[in-house]
């Protein structure tokens, strides 16, 4: 008797995990990125801001401050996003008991697709700008266009993607090395592919998968960046996002590691 009530358990366990572990969350999720652009069409600014904080004193002393904005606007013939990043971070050097910056990063994009009647199918227009003070370079700068469409379609699923040519510019740092000038800007032709996958893991958690490959084609850097997210509503308009970014450079600048990575925790307010 014993046995068959531990078997039954088991089975009634593997039943309610079977169907969703997440489903105890209620309201987040039952509109997709697409009904939200419908219910904005027409509005001049809507998205969400992100903001991170972390302050750390006794054996660990350090400061951190990351911000984030993501934000639309619906016109009859086109959408366009404007996005901002930047994470600044001071740490306490033990040796000499000074604070030193040991993160201070903005990146700023800007991406317009025009609506070419076809449903989900449109033309676009990407650039991008950057300025990271550990990267061994001023700034760097993308422009593209291209292609965009939805890739996939399922009823927890949608996968878009867009591609197309474009050029990249980068300046690098001051460098007692580099004495002329054009050593220390590089521009090239590259081919740029980003692929954004949603998924609806609840009525009140989503899971984002944003890519994005930049492969030159003047034998210069090329380029990766991946932001995994997992957002679920605290309540009304705020929601806590957990996110791991990683970034990847093909040919990084001298003493510069190729890849670096980032895991972040961060409220999220909607409007």
């Amino acid at each position: 008797m014993i046995r068959l009530l531990l078997l039954l358990g088991c089975l009634l366990s593997f039943r309610v995990w079977a169907v969703d572990p997440f489903e105890d969350f209620h309201e987040y999720g039952q509109l997709s990125d697409e009904e939200i652009h419908k219910i904005h069409q027409g509005e001049l600014l809507y998205g969400d801001t992100e903001f991170g904080f972390i302050v750390s004193r006794g054996n660990t002393n350090s400061t951190s401050f990351k911000f984030k904005g993501n934000l639309y606007q619906d016109l009859e013939n086109w959408r366009n996003q404007f996005k901002i990043d930047s994470l600044y971070k001071r740490d306490r050097n033990d040796t000499t008991g000074n604070d030193e910056v040991s993160a201070n990063r903005i990146f700023f994009s800007a991406q317009g697709n025009y609506k070419v009647g076809v449903k989900n199918a449109s033309f676009f227009m990407y650039g991008d700008y950057e300025e990271d003070e550990f990267s061994g370079l001023e700034f760097k700068s993308t422009l593209a266009a291209g292609y965009g469409n939805r890739l996939y379609q399922g009823v927890k699923n949608q996968v878009d993607f867009d591609i197309g040519p474009g050029l990249y510019r980068s300046v690098a740092q001051d460098d007692a090395e580099l004495e002329d000038e054009q050593d220390k800007t590089k521009t090239g032709y590259l081919l740029r592919l980003a692929l954004q996958w949603e998924r609806t893991v609840s009525t009140r958690t989503r899971f984002n998968q944003d890519l994005s490959i930049e492969q030159s084609l003047s034998g210069l850097n090329s380029r990766l960046k991946s932001e995994t997210s997992l957002i679920s509503q605290l309540m009304g308009a705020v929601s806590l996002k957990f996110t791991y970014l990683y970034r990847y450079n093909s040919k990084p600048e001298d003493d510069k590691l190729k890849f670096d990575s980032e895991l972040s925790a961060t409220l999220v307010y909607s409007f």
